[in-house]
Formats: structure tokens, C-alpha cells, sequence
């Protein structure tokens, strides 16, 4: 299993940016995928962006296109969320998630994220 701890959340004004970490341990050689995704409050979970572990390909969602930017640093099994040009509708609990190569997920406590006008 893997166990994931994420950090960076906060508060900052729209147009602000932030970084988020997300840091695995465990088994993570069995990863396979990462991804960040985030729930709003009164709304289903969904996902932000993906990136796989072995090659660094990398997905987002139509709504952070150009504005987010999700990495990892192998060497430190750690993955990342760049965050640029914060709007209020991206006020959200962030989830930080592992897949591994059986198909097990993996998640992170969350870390609150919370963009103000």
C-alpha cells in the first residue's frame, strides 16, 4: 500500500497561485498513475490532473487547462500541483491519489484550498 500526505493549501486572493505537494510512501514502486483531484462543497469529487509515474505523461481537466501545471520528482516520490491564475470556483478540498499497477487506490487526507475575491 501506499500512504500519500499533502501540503501547500491555504488561503489567497483570485489571480493568486499556489503549490501543492503530495508525498508517497510505502510501496511506491507499484505506482503507476498520480493525480490530483477535488471536491467542493456540495459537489461530487473530480478529477484535476493526472500524471503517470514511469514516463511523465500528463491529463488535466478542461477547467485548469493553462493554468495548472501537475510534476513529480521521482527521487523524492513526491508529485506536485502548480496553481496559477486562482479563480473562486477552484475553492476546493484537494485530494491528492496513487493507482497502483493492480488497479488499488490510494488517497491522501486532503488539503484545503480556498480562493477569495
Amino acid at each position: 500500500q501506499v500512504q500519500l500526505v499533502e501540503s501547500g493549501g491555504g488561503l489567497v486572493q483570485a489571480g493568486g497561485s499556489l503549490r501543492l505537494s503530495c508525498a508517497a510512501s510505502g510501496r511506491t514502486f507499484s505506482m503507476l498513475r498520480m493525480a490530483w483531484y477535488r471536491q467542493a462543497p456540495g459537489k461530487e469529487r473530480e478529477l484535476v490532473a493526472t500524471i503517470t509515474w514511469s514516463s511523465s505523461n500528463t491529463n488535466y481537466a478542461d477547467s485548469v487547462k493553462g493554468r495548472f501545471t501537475i510534476s513529480r520528482d521521482n527521487a523524492k516520490n513526491t508529485m506536485y500541483l502548480q496553481m496559477n491564475s486562482l479563480k473562486p470556483e477552484d475553492t476546493a478540498i484537494y485530494y491528492c491519489n496513487a493507482r497502483s499497477v493492480n488497479g488499488y487506490d490510494s488517497w491522501g487526507q486532503g488539503t484545503q484550498v480556498t480562493v477569495s475575491t
